[in-house]
């Protein structure tokens, strides 16, 4: 890392060299600029995970941001992951991305939402360590080859005329800074978050800042406009911070992490927290004991695919899983509800017709939205040394002093203090119907978008776009095709498929739901759905990483190549494991004469009782050496369970496809017609958007695969029965 007094501060990628930047002035030639194959605005979740994937790729790439010590930071909730969210960050991991490694040396409560139903609507989730992530991150981007980070503020784009042969009406070819300088670039990618004419409300004050801290863009955000770009308005929020110290939590509902807790990167063997951690691979020589928030910015060594940091130190401290940080839960009350409707007069933010959040509302919303109801409150920590508690349910933009007052009315938080309050952000977005499936506009070449300046919500959407852009704004200057993801490939696919066709008008967030083909695009197999795509056409995976997801393809073939060839009577497996309630007639499925019932490994390890240490301890040979590695045993089992239901879901698929031109009635009342399955938010959305198709009506973000289905039946029923009464009418005739 060095200093350029005329060009900010920069810092310099581990290639031993500096490179020759300098500002611009006004008798300077094109050539004295610094030059870049890709140029990166914004060191959020989308930046970083742009700029590394383009450096990954070959290309020399430079990362501006306002300040390098926010790269990395976790603007609003402490957390990764979620349900479809965890499919994401899986599916960043596959393009080698960066955020999944970081959780899993920064997480402090790992858990995996939606067990009730199957492995592939898991959600993997954790609590994340503020200080730890972002320092984490730092070090990766710092340290990643063709890249180099630069403090600074861009005010404009240069451009240039189009290439002939590709859409647009021009070309970018640099970006111009608050200083004046200029840098030259083959692509640009935007990921300016909620910094384009920011503002941060709180009661009715109002105050111009991407987030808190931080002046907005305003020079960019004119020049958007000024070049055609559609540009829209949303809002967000975030919760007061209250001092942990000052909450009863004796009183409250307690939730602990899993254990043992599943990491969300594929290179990961597990969690940075795990048994019998020592302090030597916590501190560095010369650290003191006591200053235990220095010693928690390092990985644990010896974690698969992670760089470590190896003291010699002798002092041990254990962290156990046990020692992750529990979560608590609480919930509103009709007092809450009082002082939230007491006031809305003095809240400017929950007026604004701008849209906000759906799955993410304030209290305001949620008050307003759904009146007399009780709402959670989960108290959540910021980190291991951390005295905040974040509670998640709570984002709120009264003033002040009410906050306050509505904080104090919740069970546990009667003497709770608040630190900092919470406030709401509008700012504008550019309608992303205005960009390619390779996340590049439509109206200049070679400049892509990525994050919330597409409209959408959270910190995995914004990776996974960011990854996406950076591969591809890398191909473009090698003039490669880009690399697209199909809604047949991965929820990263179905995102940008969703922007790209339909827009939003509302910040968009990721579910399973939004998902067609659930059972397919796992979290478990996603490494086998990206990885070796990525691999040879982008060439953004590392060898490491290729390497062990081929391990991985050819261990589950031959894994289930050999469940499938262990095959005993249905009666003999009952005797083999009593516990798991085979019928010995009916249960296994190939029968080989009228009174002989025999299955295979695999079909046993269907049921839920059975998994391969259960299978292996009765059929040890072969079986046992596959229960070593604890992932390729799990993937084993959910290739198992979903075999039979797979063909079952692919039928469905084709069901659809063949009639996703089937016409809808135009006069269709959607809010109020009976005798088909929709849910609210469904009928809703039909309804504003009037599809002329099924296939149309199937790609409207938020109507579900099953609500399509139940759609399709309908019309289908419902022309049988016109048919059947023209057919009965032209009988009487006759």
């Amino acid at each position: 890392m060095f200093l350029l007094r005329d060009c900010g501060r920069w810092a310099a990628a581990s290639l031993g060299r500096r490179l020759p930047l300098r500002r611009l002035g006004s008798d300077s030639a094109a050539p004295c600029s610094p030059h870049f194959d890709v140029v990166v605005i914004g060191g959020g979740h989308a930046g970083t995970e742009a700029a590394a994937a383009a450096a990954r790729c070959g290309s020399r790439t430079l990362l501006l941001t306002h300040r390098v010590d926010t790269i990395g930071q976790m603007s609003c909730n402490p957390s990764f992951g979620g349900i479809g969210k965890g499919h994401l960050m899986r599916e960043v991991d596959a393009l080698d991305g960066l955020c999944s490694r970081v959780c899993d040396q920064s997480g402090i409560h790992y858990k995996v939402l939606n067990r009730r139903k199957g492995p592939a609507v898991w959600g993997l989730r954790a609590q994340i360590d503020r200080k730890l992530y972002k320092q984490n991150m730092q070090k990766e981007i710092l340290s990643t080859p063709l890249l180099t980070v630069q403090e600074g503020a861009v005010e404009d784009l240069v451009l240039a005329d189009p290439e002939p042969g590709y859409p647009g009406k021009s070309r970018v070819r640099g970006v111009v800074l608050a200083d004046g300088s200029i840098i030259y670039a083959e692509s640009v990618i935007l990921t300016t978050g909620t910094f384009l004419r920011g503002m941060i409300i709180i009661g009715l004050e109002m105050h111009p800042a991407g987030r808190l801290g931080d002046q907005p863009s305003i020079g960019l955000a004119q020049t958007l406009e000024k070049l055609g770009f559609m540009v829209g308005r949303l809002k967000t929020g975030t919760p007061p911070r209250l001092a942990k110290e000052s909450i009863n939590f004796d009183i409250l509902n307690k939730h602990t992490p899993d254990n043992p807790s599943i990491p969300f990167s594929f290179l990961s063997d597990s969690v940075w927290i795990k048994p019998w951690l020592s302090w030597n691979s916590l501190c560095r020589p010369g650290w003191p004991r006591t200053q235990k928030s220095a010693c928690l910015c390092l990985p644990s060594a010896g974690i698969k695919g992670v760089r470590h940091h190896r003291p010699a130190r002798s002092n041990i401290f254990q962290l156990r899983p046990e020692d992750q940080l529990p979560c608590y839960l609480t919930h509103t009350n009709p007092r809450v509800d009082e002082i939230v409707l007491e006031n809305l007069h003095l809240n400017s933010h929950v007026k604004e017709t701008t849209r906000g959040p759906r799955y993410c509302p304030s209290i305001e919303s949620k008050v307003l939205r759904f009146p007399n109801r009780v709402h959670q409150v989960w108290l959540e920590p910021e980190g291991m040394d951390s005295d905040l508690i974040y509670p998640q349910g709570l984002s709120v933009t009264l003033p002040a002093e009410l906050q306050e007052k509505m904080i104090t009315c919740i069970r546990g938080l009667e003497r709770a203090k608040m630190v900092h309050a919470g406030y709401g952000v509008q700012y504008d977005y550019l309608d992303p119907r205005q960009i390619s499936p390779s996340l590049e506009t439509h109206l200049v070449q070679r400049l892509f978008f990525a994050g919330q300046i597409n409209g959408t919500t959270g910190y995995e959407e914004a990776a996974a776009q960011g990854v996406i852009a950076g591969i591809n704004a890398s191909l473009r200057v090698s003039r490669k095709p880009p690399f697209v993801v199909s809604r047949t490939e991965g929820y990263i696919g179905v995102l940008i498929d969703d922007l790209t066709t339909l827009g939003t008008s509302e910040p968009y967030r990721m579910f399973t739901s939004r998902v067609e083909f659930r059972l397919s695009l796992r979290p478990d197999n996603a490494d086998a759905r990206l990885t070796f795509r990525a691999y040879e056409e982008a060439g953004c995976v590392s060898s490491q990483r290729y390497e062990r997801a081929l391990w991985m393809k050819s261990s589950l073939e031959e894994g289930i190549s050999v469940l499938k060839s262990i095959k005993f009577s249905s009666s003999k497996w009952k005797k083999l494991i009593p516990q798991t309630p085979i019928s010995i007639n009916r249960s296994l499925p190939v029968r080989v004469d009228r009174t002989f019932y025999t299955g295979s490994a695999l079909d046993v390890l269907k049921y839920e009782e059975v998994d391969m240490e259960s299978l292996a301890s009765v059929v040890p040979e072969p079986l046992k050496k596959y229960t070593a590695c604890r992932e390729l045993a799990r993937r084993l089992k959910i290739e198992a369970t979903y075999e039979s239901a797979l063909l079952y879901q692919l039928q469905e698929i084709k069901e659809v496809q063949q009639d996703e031109a089937l016409q809808l009635p135009q006069d269709i009342d959607y809010l109020t017609i009976r005798g088909v399955s929709l849910s609210q938010e469904v009928r809703e959305k039909l309804h504003s958007s009037r599809p002329q198709t099924i296939g149309a009506a199937s790609r409207i973000p938020g109507v579900t695969p099953a609500a399509i289905i139940n759609l399709l039946r309908f019309v289908r029923s419902t022309q049988q029965r016109q048919a059947a009464v023209m057919e009965h009418q032209a009988n009487q005739y006759l």
